[in-house]
């Protein structure tokens, strides 16, 4: 199963991963997606966003009006949030200006700390 994992974790961590990867010539099994914090997790992946992604999870690539037509949004508002998935990676633009999500499960992981 291809599996994304959204984590929170510092620019510094996501680096050093990058750089053994690129060193080793071994990419991780399964895609990544770090954010620098909680806040900023629950920013760009708001309720609204969770919903599109398990709508396109079983939809394959569609056009953006059509994604909009099936969660009952207007498709003016709905682009931003398009636009946010789009540049966090978690969404894919394919040819002919499809959205996809191209992973069968997300995973969600990160420690709260005592201050």
């Amino acid at each position: 199963m291809k599996t994304v994992t959204l984590d929170v974790r510092s620019p510094a961590e996501a680096t050093t991963d990058f750089a053994h990867a690129w060193k080793t010539k071994k990419s991780q099994k399964n895609a990544r997606v770090s954010f620098a914090t909680p806040e900023l997790l629950g920013k760009v992946l708001r309720q609204k966003r969770w919903g599109l992604l398990k709508a396109l999870c079983v939809a394959g690539p569609v056009s953006i009006r059509e994604a909009a037509r099936r969660l009952g949004l207007d498709v003016k508002v709905f682009q931003s949030d398009v636009t946010a998935l789009l540049n966090t990676g978690v969404l894919n633009r394919m040819e002919g200006g499809r959205i996809e999500f191209p992973f069968e499960a997300v995973k969600v992981e990160f420690l709260l700390r005592a201050a």
